[in-house]
């Protein structure tokens, strides 16, 4: 199966002869970061990592989304870390959308090309390096973990999307399916992060009301939003950014498959007190 196309920023400027108005927007329910606002400028930097920036795309804000943060990372040759993480609650995936980065966990070697996964649990002992010739990006989304007693903390997965078969949502015929990384039977994960599938005309047919939090990047394709009581045009290279109860659908009308990496908090009990979060 030949690798998928997914977008991924560069970077650069726009001229000044470009006007002002773009699709950002932030409201108390969701975010749209277009892909003309990842520009150089925004761009940050991380303790120990080498030839190395990144486009934060989220991060925990009270009173909004409060669970997970997500990053954009671009690393170029040479470049890397041997201390890639510095919180040992942190877990971790990595999705490789452009070029090829060797991950070593623990004492395994692995090589992440376009379209790699990786799910680090917490308190791992891991590095990443780009030792091609080209310039390696990835999204990285990381949460706290929240332990349960009597469960374990999850293993360590690497795969690659083009080794998993979608699964097609009921009733769709498969215009809408979903490319899962974990199986969503075990308990132990308290985050996943699948790749939600769109044929041209296929539709998220009610407006999705629920307790998960979501970033949702677009890998491919264009589409119209809901969100909450609006509808958005996106396309590749976009990114939403959903807090809890957000009501949410998806009109994909083509021309060609509309995808989106999407992530959301699972399998806890709700927190009881503001303190717990």
């Amino acid at each position: 199966m030949a690798h998928p196309s997914y977008y991924a920023p560069t970077g650069g400027h726009p001229g000044q002869d470009q006007l002002l108005t773009d699709r950002a927007m932030f409201t108390d329910a969701y975010a749209v970061i277009p892909k003309g606002t990842m520009r150089d400028i925004v761009t940050s930097f991380l303790p120990f990592w080498e030839k190395t920036r990144l486009w934060v795309l989220s991060r925990p804000l009270s009173g909004f989304a409060e669970t997970f943060s997500q990053y954009i990372m671009e690393v170029q040759p040479g470049g890397g870390s041997d201390r890639p993480e510095i919180d040992p609650q942190a877990q971790g995936v990595l999705f490789v959308v452009e070029g090829t980065v060797t991950l070593t966990l623990g004492r395994d070697v692995h090589v992440l090309e376009t379209g790699g996964y990786a799910y680090i649990p917490p308190g791992s002992d891991w590095a990443l390096h780009n030792r091609a010739q080209d310039t390696a990006r990835f999204h990285w989304v990381r949460k706290a973990y929240e332990t349960v007693p009597g469960l374990d903390i999850p293993d360590p997965i690497i795969t690659n999307e083009r080794d998993i078969a979608p699964t097609e949502m009921p009733g769709t015929e498969g215009r809408w399916s979903t490319t899962r990384f974990t199986d969503p039977q075990d308990l132990r994960h308290d985050m996943h992060v699948n790749i939600v599938n769109f044929e041209p005309g296929g539709v998220i047919p009610f407006a999705e009301t629920h307790v998960m939090e979501h970033g949702l990047y677009v890998l491919e394709g264009k589409a119209v939003y809901r969100l909450n009581q609006d509808w958005v045009e996106v396309e590749a290279g976009d990114y939403m950014w959903l807090r809890a109860f957000c009501p949410q659908a998806c009109y994909a009308g083509g021309p060609g498959r509309f995808r989106y990496l999407l992530y959301k908090d699972v399998n806890r009990h709700m927190p009881l007190t503001l303190s717990k979060r």
